[in-house]
């Protein structure tokens, strides 16, 4: 193979896009393992080498929740990361913001597949960003980013209707929500675990401005993700309940 035909096949397995690092870890003695969310290829995991080292240019760039500029080469599952550049606009997120970035960033983390592109995932996501490092109320901010997560997995809320009977949702009425039909009146027996379809239909229009609606909501979205993660845990509720113990 000559010089000319090794770079243009080098060139070939090059790319870039903007990304969000959602996890890192330490790789050998300087390099690291990082898990990035990207606009165009999804979720894809890099390699850092040397990142570790004092004098690494990208050992302050590959922060979480922070909008970069990324490039990449290889083939394999694992790519070599060949730049990292802060695009700035997004303020460092603190105290509740920076736990809530933690969940959503597990929630990709155990949730999306590699290399499936998700590009309004990635657009709610670059919100929710600004959002929470803004000060907005975090609670909407989670919910809204759930409901975009699960339509993008292929889980598409049915919130208008009746899942049965495809009969209207009645904001009147109380409803349980089974996480592979949709939502059915309840009964007697269902109320403990009923939502409003006042609820439903405020989610489904995304107005989440109301305290009840949004306690509702939240109890319905935690059930729903729940379904997806097959009730294993996650590590950043751990945190969140020890929080609320101190």
């Amino acid at each position: 193979m000559t010089d000319s035909s090794r770079a243009t096949a080098s060139d070939a397995h090059r790319q870039s896009g903007e990304g969000y690092v959602l996890h890192s870890y330490p790789y050998k003695e300087t390099s690291l393992l990082v898990e990035v969310f990207t606009r165009l290829q999804g979720r894809i995991t890099l390699v850092a080498k040397s990142a570790r080292r004092p004098r690494s240019a990208m050992r302050g760039t590959l922060m979480a929740f922070q909008p970069l500029s990324l490039g990449w080469m290889g083939r394999g599952e694992v790519k070599t990361l060949t730049r990292a550049e802060w695009l700035g606009g997004v303020s460092l997120l603190r105290g509740e913001a920076l736990l809530c970035g933690f969940y959503l960033n597990e929630l990709m983390m155990r949730l999306l597949a590699r290399e499936d592109a998700h590009e309004s995932l990635y657009e709610r996501y670059s919100d929710a960003m600004k959002n929470l490092a803004d000060g907005a109320s975090p609670a909407p901010v989670l919910r809204l980013f759930e409901k975009t997560l699960l339509r993008e997995l292929g889980y598409e809320l049915l919130l208008d209707r009746e899942a049965v009977t495809g009969a209207e949702i009645d904001p009147g009425r109380y409803y349980t929500y089974d996480p592979e039909k949709g939502p059915m009146p309840a009964n007697g027996r269902d109320t403990d675990r009923a939502v409003s379809g006042r609820t439903l239909l405020m989610l489904a229009r995304d107005e989440l401005g109301d305290a009840r609606i949004l306690h509702e909501a939240r109890g319905l979205m935690r059930s729903l993700i729940n379904h997806r993660l097959e009730s294993k845990p996650l590590n950043t509720r751990k945190v969140f309940r020890e929080l609320l113990e101190l």
